[in-house]
């Protein structure tokens, strides 16, 4: 049985710049980068520089032999057997991002576009892709003076890598295109123009080491990761108050259940969560509580007691399906961090054996099965809370409540009749959750075949992370409406009896008062939603966590 430690919730403190080597950036970090909290500089140590330098030579000593290399000195994808003269090296890495440029849809986050363009420059650096440190060094210039490039959300199959959207990358090191400039959508060049950046001339295989990875689907698919953590944690907060405003048991949580008898880490994780949120808490009963209730038992041969000895599952089996997540979120966090860390266009350059090397890391599996997975999970999670919310809000079933959530007025009081608290946000939750579970279609089994039947394997992996985004929105919505709700009810009960729930109640009550007189909830569910997307609704929170769990994001 795993031990338990105290753990607060709170963001250390962060380094001034991020050292930008290919090997140590986390998601994290990427999140931080993404929202302007921290710089990004390239690593100046010299294994680096080493790395760069032996993979542009030895990319500088196979042109100059007359060798054909793919992108370099052939076309591209089925015209891989169609080879150019050295000459013409330059003009190609320019028709290729032209030829590109045919993206569609809305434009990518700020922080999506600026995760994108992070992961590119980490993925660069690796060394194996023979490309300028200039090349990278002005990617993070574009991040450091807050040029985002504006890239249309849709045109990728996720493999020969983010081909379309990553091309909107390459354009903005060019001058070409346009991008976002603190929020603004200005031309490229004139956006450089004003931050003193000279546009860059791709040369030699520099535009398609641009545009051939994963770096796009990562970059959606790492926020996407970070926020699913927030709705974990939220997700185990809205439980414990769950259990609160219903007068539910305890003992559905106890380490017995979870870390003995079947013991899953993220289950344990979720319930020390929840057993924690509890301890203090002077509205839960546990099964002795609820005995107590009935009237003295003689053994005959029948009798109905006032209250059942075990809750419904949206309650009892919440540790179960949130525990879920938190082990999806555990090994996609892994399988993003090596993706951020690799070199995944094509081809590379093997300097110690002296070659070029045409493979497949471009392909975006690894991407589109964890976010198909942690899609899943999540739109689970918001299924959970949004049953949960039923059972607050209907008076059969939320222990003495009023209906839909509506203080009760006295006879002839000019509300009586007319109020209906959270009956309509009870039903936009509902719609809410089913759109949710109707996004979690697995993408990475639409593989297509495309581009002449080169690219006739693919992975969807950039429409899969689009879609765990659009799900992990939804579902921080689902919440706010739940949470809303349940401080409703802890007013209802008396917020003074909510055990280490109480400063997460205090902290939407800062942004949202209770529901007297019916009243448009929108703004409130909002706020509320940016509380749990920035994680502010945790603050000053404590957390029982098994030890296993301390440190991770």
């Amino acid at each position: 049985m795993l031990t338990s430690t105290i753990v607060q919730v709170a963001e250390r403190a962060a380094p001034e710049a991020v050292q930008i080597d290919g090997e140590s950036l986390s998601l994290p970090l990427i999140g931080r980068v993404a929202r302007g909290q921290l710089r990004a500089q390239l690593c100046q140590d010299g294994q680096v520089a080493d790395r760069l330098r032996a993979s542009l030579t030895l990319k500088e000593a196979l042109i100059a032999n007359g060798m054909p290399i793919y992108g370099v000195t052939t076309g591209f994808g089925d015209s891989a057997h169609r080879q150019i003269s050295v000459a013409k090296a330059e003009a190609l890495q320019l028709s290729l991002v032209r030829m590109l440029g045919c993206g569609t849809g809305a434009y990518a986050g700020l922080d999506e576009a600026r995760a994108t363009v992070l992961v590119r420059a980490n993925c660069l650096a690796r060394g194996h892709s023979a490309v300028r440190p200039v090349i990278i060094e002005r990617l993070l210039d574009l991040l450091n003076a807050g040029i985002s490039p504006a890239i249309p959300e849709q045109g990728s199959v996720g493999a020969s890598g983010d081909l379309v959207p990553l091309s909107y990358v390459a354009a903005a090191l060019q001058g070409e295109r346009h991008v976002f400039v603190h929020g603004v959508l200005r031309p490229a060049s004139e956006a450089l123009r004003a931050a003193a950046l000279e546009p860059i001339t791709l040369t030699s295989k520099e535009a398609l080491a641009l545009v051939n990875g994963t770096a796009y689907m990562c970059g959606v698919a790492s926020l996407a990761t970070l926020a699913a953590n927030q709705i974990a944690l939220a997700a185990d907060v809205c439980t414990a108050l769950a259990t609160e405003v219903l007068v539910g048991l305890n003992d559905a949580y106890s380490s017995f259940v979870h870390d003995v008898a079947k013991p899953h880490p993220g289950q344990m994780r979720s319930a020390a969560h929840i057993r924690g949120l509890l301890s203090n808490s002077k509205l839960i009963q546990n099964y002795a509580d609820r005995l107590a209730l009935a009237e003295p038992w003689a053994a005959t041969s029948y009798r109905e007691l006032p209250r059942r000895v075990q809750d419904r599952y949206s309650l009892r089996c919440a540790p179960q399906f949130v525990g879920a997540l938190w082990d999806t979120l555990r090994w996609v966090q892994d399988w993003l961090t090596t993706e951020v860390n690799s070199s995944n266009d094509n081809p590379l350059f093997d300097v110690a054996a002296g070659r070029s090397v045409s493979g497949g890391n471009f392909a975006g599996s690894h991407v589109a099965l964890a976010m198909d997975a942690l899609r899943t999970a999540v739109a689970s999670v918001a299924d959970l809370l949004d049953r949960q919310l039923a059972l607050v809000v209907d008076e059969r079933f939320n222990e003495g409540l009023p209906p839909n959530l509506a203080p009760r007025v006295g006879a002839g009081h000019a509300d009586e009749g007319i109020r209906h608290g959270f009956k309509g946000a009870q039903i936009a939750c509902s719609a809410l959750t089913a759109e949710a579970l109707n996004l979690c279609t697995p993408l990475s089994t639409f593989s297509r075949s495309t581009e002449c039947h080169n690219q006739d394997k693919v992975s969807m992996g950039s429409i899969a992370a689009r879609r765990t985004r659009d799900v992990v929105r939804l579902t921080e919505s689902v919440i706010a409406i739940h949470l809303l709700a349940l401080c409703q009810a802890a007013d209802l009960r008396g917020p003074e009896y909510l055990g280490s729930t109480r400063s997460v109640y205090d902290r939407v009550r800062s942004v949202s008062a209770g529901v007297q007189s019916d009243r448009e909830l929108d703004g409130d569910i909002a706020a509320v939603a940016g509380l749990v997307r920035d994680g502010s609704l945790f603050t000053g929170l404590h957390l029982h966590e098994p030890s296993y769990a301390a440190g991770l994001a």
